[in-house]
């Protein structure tokens, strides 16, 4: 049977960040909080990375910026194949016409 998973809040996120940049055993801390340290030390990495604004629900507020970035990116890179194809059916007529 599998285990039922387990959403933590930012403020308890937070609070576990900050306490164990407090504490020596990071592990212990996570004992007592009731998690894996494997977890606990994912948060902290992410925490260093992000900082305040870390942990923000589902990975929507983090995943905007990227998801418009490559929005952007996707069309200026459908112009540039637009471009090209101009490019290289006026280069075909072009020298079809001077031979």
């Amino acid at each position: 049977m599998r285990k039922q998973r387990t959403h933590y809040d930012k403020a308890f996120k937070d609070n576990a960040v900050k306490l164990s940049f407090e504490r020596k055993n990071v592990s212990e801390l996570a004992h007592e909080l009731g998690i894996s340290p494997a977890l606990l030390y994912r948060w902290c990495k992410e925490y260093r990375e992000r900082g305040e604004s870390s942990f923000p629900g589902n990975g929507v507020r983090s995943r905007e910026r990227e998801a418009g970035r490559v929005a952007e990116l996707e069309k200026r890179l459908k112009e540039a194949e637009t471009e090209r194809d101009i490019l290289k059916k006026a280069l075909g007529i072009i020298s079809t016409s001077d031979r």
